[in-house]
């Protein structure tokens, strides 16, 4: 058990509390009630059987966003981010309650982490983006002589836009529709940004690329614009990696995908082997929270601080118990 020290409110559980599909609708992901939060760390406060010879009482950890079960075919062949189960802090009642509480319970089929005192509390809050992101990022297989594009200035995107830059792409380009966001994205590094409410964004990517379109297209906007702008402007053969989680069903052109481009589609999904790398970034000052998390509230101010989470006036909240 850990007393906890901090968590995010995640674009997912804005939807989720917002009543998205994926979440409530047929064969539903929620199983209330349920605490909410997936994005927590804190310091252990108690330790069950088995787990005192590897923890001790006051360290920081975190655990992975999923509970695997171990036993089907995903967690036995080593994909457990994609357990039959699916048991994800936050939406599993019970078996898998999330942080956004005092104290919270890590199962026994947990995956968990040790975090440096080293590292601040903003960036130990932000482990489990980063590592998404770095996932992500990953998908991509980002070459030296890639143009990529990246969709969403987010906090996820923003994380993206720090790993990718650590791949050394010819161009990074990010695309969103708040300024404030461009401006940070290059402060991260990203050599083109683009406000596509203020400018054709598939001309400029075009522009770039001699008319073929960017290499890869990460997809991190959760908006049906961010596919179909997408489609529109990677090149043929291109690496389009797909992370968001919707709030309705997106409708595209697949000829687009098969007959004209023949595209490569590769989703993303949780953070796979990924937590200890986003660990070791931050402690070596590769990858930053400053800019990202923007607000910090009280568990009793949850309703307001999810307001402000799904407004574009912020980047990254958080709850601090």
């Amino acid at each position: 058990m850990i007393k906890v020290e901090g968590c995010g409110i995640c674009a997912g559980d804005c939807k989720c509390k917002n009543g998205a599909q994926m979440f409530w609708g047929e064969n539903p992901w929620v199983k209330p009630p349920v605490v909410p939060g997936h994005e927590f760390y804190g310091r252990i406060a108690a330790l069950g059987e088995g787990a005192e010879g590897k923890y001790r009482i006051g360290e920081r950890v975190i655990a992975e966003q999923i509970v695997p079960c171990w036993e089907c075919r995903y967690c036995k062949s080593g994909s457990y981010w994609m357990c039959e189960t699916h048991n994800i802090y936050g939406f599993q009642k019970d078996v898998a309650e999330g942080g956004m509480a005092e104290y919270m319970r890590f199962s026994e089929n947990a995956i968990v982490h040790k975090i440096p005192e080293s590292l601040s509390h903003e960036d130990a809050v932000l482990i489990e983006p980063m590592a998404c992101a770095i996932h992500t990022v990953a998908r991509g297989d980002i070459q030296l002589d890639d143009v990529v594009v990246l969709a969403g200035a987010g906090p996820l995107g923003l994380c993206m836009v720090q790993v990718a830059r650590l791949k050394t792409p010819k161009k990074l380009i990010v695309i969103d529709a708040i300024d404030e966001r461009l401006a940070l994205a290059k402060e991260f590094g990203a050599d083109v940004v683009i406000n596509p409410l203020k400018e054709d964004a598939d001309q400029i990517v075009k522009s770039l690329t001699g008319g073929y379109g960017c290499d890869v297209y990460i997809e991190a906007t959760g908006a049906p614009i961010g596919v179909t702008q997408g489609l529109q402007m990677i090149r043929k053969l291109g690496r389009f990696v797909e992370f968001s989680v919707f709030g309705k069903e997106t409708t595209v052109d697949w000829s687009i995908i098969g007959d004209r481009k023949e595209l490569d589609i590769r989703g993303a999904h949780l953070a796979p082997y990924s937590y200890e790398i986003a660990i070791d970034l931050f402690e070596r000052g590769l990858v930053t929270s400053n800019g990202v998390v923007t607000h910090s509230y009280s568990l009793n101010d949850w309703d307001e601080a999810f307001a402000l989470a799904d407004s574009t006036d912020s980047i990254k909240v958080i709850l601090v118990p």
